[in-house]
């Protein structure tokens, strides 16, 4: 492989610190001793808020009345294409039966959970999209209880338009909360809620830990970090496109990595003049955050062939991964390990971000290796079930008690060997002959033998 590096990043930052990580635990720990007081407490001191801890069906209403009719079209088009994408993934989820010898069934069904928790950043921007990603999908898959929880801004609340994007989903319950206090009310059944099953949507470093030390007592959708992409592009592609499209995916953070690997000199050495220029075009704040991530965590990466851009790809593993070359195709049979794909340059990460159905809730830092993003698979429990009838019992009665007793598991081997004893068609002829069977001396008798 011929690699050649035309901007390098630097190292990663090292994982969170150990302050966060004790931060995050005696945050629970104090939430689950005090309950709601403390996650009031909380909000006073960290989101500055003084309201109620849950939205009112009076100020959901008119919160969603304030919604124009144009901001409310653009979310129900979202909407729509998120709900409907959720709804053919469902379609995928299908319950089974098999009769594996005759006689002996086993299945699965498809089952969701009681309750979810939705998790709905803050902070920089308002996130109306993660409202819809997390929610709808929750709903299609038919979580029967779903709670939303939003940071407020100081003094008002949740923004109007994300109340819109909760409740169009499909939300039961809001929580005007934001943090580890968020994530500990939903998984802990405060303020009258039943507790969360699972706990989804994206936020910052803390509601990432919180997540993590919840893990297990709770399901969660991933363990996430920071935001990346990576465009893969030919002498086709068009710098000014690609350029946008990197400076895009930069404005998420000071952290969030972005990649190019192409094939192209002139299109590599283009982009990278272009971009400064396109930073210095974005609002203040925006530029500050693109400008940063470019500096630090931006790489271009020249190769010699579409081969080794999709051996780049594969170390990667990107949660955002967009080619902008010819041949799609082939691009999508040869490329398999990212969060999602994004195939063209009419297409861009954006309409993934916001509206173009496949959900934004994404594996970051490698994570692509093993796992794939939010889906009504992640709020749907697969359980199985299995039957024998008394003609197939016999054979897995003795299989599992030569392995049972092989593997020094006597209880287990008499489980199985009981059912030979009293349920086979012929166990009552044979037990009537049996001395001693009806008294209590025959039966410990048997006993014993089953387990020795």
């Amino acid at each position: 492989m011929t690699i050649r590096h035309l901007k390098r990043a630097d190292p990663r930052p090292a994982s969170e610190s150990a302050d966060l990580r004790e931060t995050v635990r005696e945050m629970l720990e104090r939430i689950e001793a005090d309950g709601a007081p403390a996650v009031l407490d909380y909000a006073r001191t960290l989101d500055h808020w003084e309201g109620p801890a849950e939205l009112s069906d009076e100020a959901r209403a008119a919160a969603i009345a304030r919604v124009d009719d144009d901001q409310r079209a653009l979310i129900g088009l979202a909407h729509d294409n998120i709900r409907r994408f959720a709804e053919a993934q469902k379609a995928t989820l299908q319950d089974c039966a098999v009769e594996l010898r005759p006689g002996h069934w086993a299945g699965q069904k498809q089952i969701p959970v009681a309750s979810a928790g939705c998790y709905v950043p803050g902070g920089r921007y308002i996130h109306v999209a993660s409202a819809l990603m997390t929610i709808t999908t929750a709903k299609v898959a038919g979580v029967g209880t779903i709670l939303a929880a939003s940071p407020p801004q100081p003094g008002s609340g949740i923004p109007d338009a994300v109340i819109y994007a909760m409740d169009l989903a499909g939300a039961d319950r809001i929580l005007t909360l934001g943090g580890v206090q968020a994530i500990a009310a939903m998984a802990f059944g405060l303020f009258g809620c039943p507790e969360a099953n699972i706990l989804a949507g994206p936020g910052n470093s803390y509601v990432a830990e919180a997540k993590r030390q919840l893990f297990g007592r709770v399901g969660i959708d991933m363990f996430a970090g920071p935001t990346d992409s990576l465009v893969l592009a030919d002498d086709s592609a068009d710098p000014e496109i690609v350029a946008w499209d990197l400076v895009g995916q930069a404005e998420h953070g000071v952290d969030s990595p972005v990649w190019l690997a192409t094939t192209c000199q002139p299109l590599a050495e283009e982009v990278m003049r272009l971009i400064p220029t396109l930073i210095d075009s974005l609002p203040e704040r925006n530029g500050h955050l693109a400008r940063v991530s470019w500096a630090d965590r931006g790489e271009v990466m020249l190769c010699d062939s579409r081969e080794e851009m999709v051996e780049i790809s594969e170390a990667y593993a990107p949660e955002h991964l967009h080619v902008q070359a010819r041949d799609l195709d082939w691009w999508l049979e040869r490329l398999s390990t990212y969060g999602s794909l994004f195939l063209g340059q009419e297409t861009t990460v954006a309409f993934g971000d916001k509206v173009s159905g496949p959900n934004h809730v994404l594996p970051t830092s490698g994570a692509a290796r093993y796992t794939g993003g939010l889906s009504v698979q992640k709020f749907t429990k697969t359980v199985t079930w299995q039957r024998t009838d008394r003609a197939a019992m016999p054979e897995l009665a003795r299989a599992t008690a030569g392995i049972s007793r092989a593997e020094g598991m006597a209880a287990h081997a008499a489980s199985a060997e009981v059912r030979l004893e009293k349920l086979t068609d012929d166990s009552a002829k044979g037990a009537a002959a049996e001395p001693g069977d009806g008294d209590a001396a025959g039966t410990q008798a048997k006993r014993k033998a089953r387990v020795a």
